[in-house]
């Protein structure tokens, strides 16, 4: 067994924290890096040890592999964790690590690689008779090519960069005359966002759920899939709002699609912590989307259900060692809900809200969980993601992870930026995902700053009502006559 007593976070925010926390209940030592942005962050007092590698722009500090590994051997480190972004899914920062005898607590850089190409990893997978969306199995740059594809495929369609993710070079086609367009924006914007303007072309499945099964594979050959999480409220094709489990797996269901995730890790020799994400059409058949080599940003509403630290195991197999529990030992407790708070405005499509945070206040209680990565007098950099923390909800029942989160949400105070804390109030409250029946259009069908604006204007003057009735007590309470 690898020893492994220090640990780099190759990251910053809330999931430096969350790894560090863990880090520590293990005995052993952190060191943070920062940039120069984020001198007085969260993360770097946490740590033991911290080291300044780099300006603001992240391609200058947290993308810098090199420098990363020059601090892992100035201060002796054994193992690197990246968290997820940055470097997390980069299999040449893997493959340094691995020259360079540090653990990286992750997948091996060939399997980072294989995931990392959506057609590879269709590639891998097709061999395990694993459901795939209709489409190419190969990527198109020609424009023509593209189009007698899209013609046999049958509109509507979907255009996807073929490296990368978060949306990017991802466009719908509804019909023919709209090919070439979208097809020309999809190329520029996969070239600009990842260097590659390659794209494949599949069917749009139409009103689909975004399903992800999580798993955890060590380096004895075992692969478990510790349950399922519902993806589907999303904005510009990222998730705002996760659950555990997800309201419309049967049993059955949640086992096919649990053992087709271990066959696509069994397919890349996977080790550590992964997700194998799924489409699920309105009929409930799932097809193959892709896999996230890393851990998830919604990683804690799989830990409250299953009572697992993700974290903790991700260490424990680097280090060699065999996991200890089976798939039979694992029983879904309860209902987890997860709000990812940004620094964005709900009101102006959603766009990145920078500034000072003059009041930051986080709610506690039973049952809420906040992985938070800022704090009250802070500023919220322009330069990297505008998560703040990720807001989860425990409950007995679905229902009960739901009133909670929205009590929570109250408690949450947040002034001198915009938050999505108003837009998760919505969707706790909306009807439609209070009955389960929606999915990954439901910002599209449900959702408009008109909307949460009527919402808000309701709550005020409730607010505005409950105050002036206390007024009113109050005067009365003073009228009484001193006897």
């Amino acid at each position: 067994m690898k020893e492994i007593k220090k640990i780099l976070v190759a990251n910053r925010g809330e999931i430096a924290i969350r790894v560090m926390k863990t880090a520590k209940k293990m005995g052993i030592k952190t060191v943070a890096v920062f940039s120069t942005a984020d001198r007085n962050a969260l993360h770097v007092k946490y740590a033991d040890e911290a080291v300044c590698i780099g300006e603001a722009a992240s391609s200058q500090s947290y993308l810098r592999g090199d420098k990363i590994i020059e601090v892992c051997k100035e201060l002796g480190v054994d193992a690197v964790h990246p968290g997820y972004g940055f470097l997390s899914e980069n299999s040449a920062f893997a493959e340094e690590c691995e020259k360079n005898n540090i653990i990286f607590i992750g997948p091996k850089s060939k399997a980072i690689e294989m995931m990392g190409s959506k057609l590879a990893a269709k590639e891998a997978v097709m061999k395990y008779d694993i459901p795939m969306v209709p489409g190419v199995d190969h990527a198109i740059i020609d424009v023509e090519e593209a189009k007698r594809t899209a013609k046999q495929v049958g509109f509507p369609i979907l255009i996807k960069a073929s490296a990368g993710g978060g949306g990017k070079g991802m466009r719908i086609v509804e019909k023919e005359e709209d090919f070439e367009s979208q097809m020309e924006r999809a190329i520029s914007e996969a070239t600009n966002a990842f260097g590659d303007g390659s794209v494949f072309i599949e069917k749009y499945v139409t009103k689909p759920r975004h399903i992800e099964i999580q798993i955890m594979a060590d380096s004895h050959g075992n692969v478990l899939y510790v349950f399922e999480r519902e993806c589907s409220i999303q904005r510009r094709h990222q998730k705002v709002v996760e659950e555990a489990p997800s309201s419309i797996l049967t049993p059955e269901l949640r086992k096919k699609m649990g053992e087709a995730a271990v066959k696509v890790a069994r397919a890349c020799d996977y080790l550590g912590a992964g997700t194998v994400e799924f489409l699920l059409d309105d009929k409930h058949n799932f097809y193959f989307l892709e896999m996230n080599t890393r851990l998830q940003v919604e990683h804690p509403v799989t830990e409250m259900i299953s009572g697992l630290d993700l974290v903790e195991l991700q260490i424990k197999v680097a280090r060699g060692e065999a996991l200890e529990i089976k798939q039979e030992d694992l029983v879904i407790q309860g209902h987890a809900m997860e709000l990812r708070v940004y620094a964005e405005d709900p009101m102006n499509d959603f766009l990145p809200n920078v500034g000072n945070l003059s009041t930051y206040k986080l709610p506690e209680g039973e049952g809420i969980r906040v992985d938070n990565g800022i704090e009250e007098g802070m500023d919220v950099p322009i330069y990297y993601d505008p998560m703040l923390s990720k807001l989860v909800t425990y409950g007995k029942t679905r229902e009960e992870s739901i009133e909670l989160m929205i009590k929570a949400i109250d408690n949450y105070h947040v002034e001198g930026v915009a938050t999505t804390l108003p837009f998760g109030k919505f969707v706790m409250e909306h009807e439609a995902f209070r009955s389960g029946d929606f999915d990954t259009g439901f910002v599209k069908a449900y959702y408009s700053p008109e909307k949460l604006k009527a919402n808000l204007d309701i709550e005020a003057e409730i607010a505005a009502m409950i105050a002036l009735k206390q007024y009113i007590a109050d005067k009365q309470i003073l009228r009484l006559p001193i006897e």
